[in-house]
């Protein structure tokens, strides 16, 4: 089976190449790519691969461009580290959809429904690139939420949390004066309902707002070492898997 890799985080696109290896013997990985640009010239001059996994963040635009410009009939296996709120429509359309880092066990079960869907020779359809591309573009995102603030309740406006983390397996929200308010809502369900403009899941505890980023620095083993306002009582790291798409959040 070839395989193409689209992937601008150079730690993601080896670890996807491992995984991929180990799931199955008869892989050969015929390019890793970083771009949109070099892509659109890899298949200009290459055959199709089988498969694609494809990152939808790219460092020069959203991978849906590729398919704007040239015509591709390989089925693609889409991975990202947020938009999760995209997930239902690529499943319901037979499309696979990985969120960063890329679980093993997740990454097999992509793999045994590309197999199912070679076998039954079901069309991949690409019509649905476009819908979603429309849907990252006009969702609607949460511009409320209803907190409770000692006996009674109030309402927090999403654009003054500065950030969300999770802690002693409650969820809180900080919002700009530096209070502190319990939210309803795991850090997963908030990515789905915050706009992905402003906020950005940096690790598995974290999702904070553009906004309160101060200064960033480098930190020891390839991550970021963050700044916030207001200030934090612990320290705020990008994991490594998410550094390259947490600089081109910062930078779009």
């Amino acid at each position: 089976m070839k395989v193409l890799i689209i992937e601008d985080e150079l730690p993601a696109a080896r670890r996807i190449e491992q995984l991929i290896r180990q799931q199955r013997s008869n892989v050969e990985v015929v390019a890793v790519i970083d771009s949109i640009s070099e892509a659109i010239k890899w298949f200009a001059q290459n055959e199709a691969p089988e498969l694609i996994l494809m990152d939808i963040h790219l460092a020069d635009g959203l991978s849906f461009d590729i398919f704007h410009a040239i015509q591709i009939h390989s089925m693609v296996i889409f991975t990202t580290a947020y938009d999760q709120y995209a997930i239902r429509a690529f499943k319901v359309n037979s499309i696979d959809y990985l969120l960063k880092p890329i679980d093993a066990q997740e990454l097999k079960n992509a793999l045994d429904k590309y197999d199912q869907m070679r076998s039954n020779t079901q069309k991949f359809d690409y019509s649905i690139i476009n819908d979603l591309f429309d849907n990252l573009k006009n969702r609607n995102f949460r511009e409320r939420f209803l907190v409770k603030y000692g006996n009674a309740f109030t309402y927090i406006q999403a654009q003054d949390i500065r950030y969300c983390f999770a802690e002693d397996s409650l969820v809180f929200a900080r919002v700009m004066d530096g209070k502190k308010y319990a939210l309803d809502h795991t850090l997963e369900q908030l990515e789905q309902l915050l706009n992905p403009s402003h906020f950005f899941r940096i690790n598995r505890k974290i999702v904070l707002h553009i906004d309160a980023v101060e200064k960033i620095h480098p930190y020891f083993n390839n991550r970021l070492k963050l700044e916030l306002q207001p200030i934090p009582g612990f320290d705020i790291l990008v994991s490594r898997e998410r550094v390259q798409d947490f600089k081109n959040w910062i930078d779009q």
